[in-house]
């Protein structure tokens, strides 16, 4: 604008109506004197008049100009001296070169000159080195400050954002909670009370829970008899968070004065402006608890993050209908929220194994998720090989059948890993899968040991059941019912059960008969069992030259050996000491052989007497207390041989207790 008025472009056209007026005085000059004399006057008069308005409007404008100029640098350097707006200019080394006195105001300081900015706070690393966005809020003692970044200017911005904040803070932490309470066990523990116990029992439940309710400003009411809900907001549950639920010990601990040992198991539902989503979420969150033993809490947000709190005691395994229903739910929440679903077993993989990781896979499906089996090729025994080339004709389930290096390129965070037959992390098919994975399930038969796969959100062990292949099958009898098992499927389940049961002979219950109805009716082919389970004559004679090493204690426990230059597969191992466990007077038996592994593996069987899981355990095995294994890292039969006697004699010199 200044440099348009200084060019004075009016003077153009004056200077050319001047012209203009020269040229038509001297013509009228030569047409008459009198008109061109009169003209002259008029004509010099007004000329003048404009020339001299054009001068003082000239004038005027720089006056004017010179003001403006004057006013808008006074203006701007009043802004960055009076604005409540922090700017600091840094060099090259990001050291401060300059400051307002507002970021003075901020850090507290007289001057800022000099400083280094990654002095004032750690906080402008990641904004300077371009590790996190250009706006960024750091807070600073009590006030919070968004931070902008000018990496070409080297300008650093901070505007006060403290109120807007605390306002945030504010609305997040008033945001509603619901939770639901459930007394474990209340039903099955009142029923061996009287009037005056159940009564007393009833008290001190709901004294304890609204009396904890009271304290956390939380508003909780009884639904039913062992039931409560609790309707909060998240700074009440940040409070209990820090407390970590100190209402479940109180629980715990004063009612097992009475001698009823009750439990509180919790479910939360958090993140979402919806009631009925936050119902969900607490509902769903409880049956994770439930699935994971009780006595424990569960934090469920929108976005699916999971918290869990609790769970100090043992749980006291009750295998029940309602708590397969209540797992099987639990797990399809966990389907339905995920992208993918890997199954996979232990290594060297049985028929249980493999028939349950098929069980899972067709979960999955049931919910219209892409399910996958992982599997090592190259660690099939013979049965399961067999079983591997029906699946083979079957190019749908055969296509799901993927190797651990598949599995990892297509893992990610949403990805569901349910690991079967084993909870241990080194007896997986690969480790890799289980350190990766975000969401992690673990459903086995055997007795937990102390290694044990961490960060699951959901755990089903039923030490009491025959199989994996039996627990899978009940988890699919709740699932949707669009679709229904194939043949094959079914079969698998089957030839799982028949094999880990020895053909229904051992720890078999009649939820074991009902499973293996459940399959029959849904098309298991039991001839197609028995042709894969069926062994070749080369298997029948390595086993019998197994058993003619056998030497059995006056004890009763029985021990066979393999040669060192001979490598043995896990499952002639299993049926050699299952078959010395027949012969009379056999309490217990043990087979110990080189495994495909390079490992000494030991197989251990007995009819109760002995507890054979406590002897592997030793070992750094596992199972149950009449079926065992483990695989030792020694060079020769003979050295587990000695450690195996050893442990034998520890336990039993301690009585063969558990």
């Amino acid at each position: 604008m200044t440099s348009f008025f200084r060019k004075r472009a009016i003077r153009y056209p004056l200077t050319a109506l001047s012209l203009l007026g020269v040229m038509a005085a001297i013509l009228l000059f030569l047409y008459n004197f009198w008109f061109g004399l009169f003209f002259t006057v008029l004509y010099v008069t007004a000329i003048a008049s404009a020339w001299k308005i054009e001068d003082q409007t000239y004038i005027e404008t720089e006056k004017h100009i010179e003001s403006l100029s004057y006013r808008m640098k006074k203006v701007g350097e009043e802004a960055l001296l009076e604005l409540p707006i922090g700017i600091m200019l840094l060099n090259d080394k990001h050291a401060i070169e300059w400051a307002n006195p507002y970021a003075m105001k901020v850090f507290h300081k007289e001057t800022l000159v000099g400083e280094d900015i990654y002095d004032l706070s750690d906080d402008f690393h990641p904004i300077i080195k371009n590790e996190s966005p250009d706006h960024v809020i750091i807070h600073l003692d009590d006030a919070s400050y968004n931070v902008i970044y000018k990496a070409e200017e080297k300008l650093i911005y901070l505007f006060d954002v403290t109120e807007k904040v605390e306002m945030e803070s504010l609305y997040y932490a008033d945001r509603t909670v619901l939770g639901i309470l459930l007394v474990d066990n209340y039903d099955e523990l009142a029923q061996t009370m009287d009037d005056q116990t159940r009564s007393q029992v009833n008290s001190l439940v709901t004294s304890l829970v609204n009396s904890w309710a009271n304290e956390n400003g939380i508003f909780v009411k009884r639904i039913a008899s062992d039931r409560f809900l609790a309707v909060f907001n998240e700074a009440s549950l940040a409070k209990l968070e820090k407390a970590k639920f100190s209402i479940l010990d109180d629980i715990r601990e004063k009612t097992a004065k009475q001698s009823t040992g009750l439990t509180l198991s919790i479910g939360v539902g958090t993140g979402s402006g919806s009631l009925t989503e936050l119902g969900e979420l607490a509902q769903s969150s409880l049956d994770l608890v439930l699935g994971r033993g009780g006595d424990q809490v569960a934090i469920k947000s929108a976005d699916g993050k999971l918290k869990f709190y609790g769970g100090k005691t043992n749980p006291v395994e009750k295998r029940t209908r309602v708590r397969a229903r209540v797992i099987s739910h639990a797990l399809r929440d966990l389907i339905q929220g995920s992208d993918k679903v890997f199954v996979m077993g232990h290594k060297m993989p049985d028929m249980d194994a493999i028939g349950a990781s098929i069980g899972v896979r067709k979960m999955a499906r049931m919910n219209n998720i892409e399910g996958y089996v992982i599997y090592n090729p190259d660690e099939l025994d013979g049965s399961v090989t067999r079983l591997m080339m029906e699946i083979e004709q079957d190019e749908e389930l055969h296509a799901h059948f993927i190797e651990p290096d598949a599995a990892l390129s297509m893992l990610t965070d949403k990805s569901l890993v349910v690991v079967v037959d084993t909870h241990k992390p080194s007896m997986v098919i690969d480790e890799r899968l289980v350190e990766r994975a975000e969401k992690l399930v673990v459903i086995d038969h055997h007795r937990r040991g102390e290694e044990f796969i961490n960060n699951t959100m959901l755990v089903y062990m039923e030490p009491y059941a025959s199989s994996t292949a039996e627990l899978v099958t009940e988890l699919v009898e709740y699932q949707p019912k669009n679709e229904k098992l194939t043949m094959l499927e079914a079969t698998a389940l089957l030839a799982g059960i028949v094999v880990d049961t020895k053909s229904f002979t051992l720890r078999t219950g009649s939820r074991t008969f009902e499973a293996a109805s459940y399959l029959r009716t849904n098309g298991a082919d039991t001839v197609l069992v028995q042709r894969l389970l069926k062994e070749d004559i080369s298997t029948y004679i390595e086993r019998s030259k197994l058993i003619e090493t056998v030497e059995l204690s006056k004890s009763g426990i029985a021990i066979a050996k393999g040669r060192n230059d001979v490598t043995y597969n896990s499952v002639l191992i299993a049926q050699t000491a299952d078959i010395l466990l027949t012969m009379q007077d056999v309490i217990a038996s043990f087979v110990i052989a080189p495994r495909p592994d390079g490992k000494i593996g030991i197989s251990a069987r007995s009819l109760g007497e002995l507890n054979v899981q406590l002897i592997m355990e030793e070992l750094g095995g596992g199972g149950h207390l009449t079926n065992a294994a483990c695989q030792m890292t020694v060079d020769t039969v003979e050295e587990a041989e000695e450690l195996l006697k050893t442990a034998i004699s520890n336990k039993v010199e301690r009585g063969n207790s558990e």
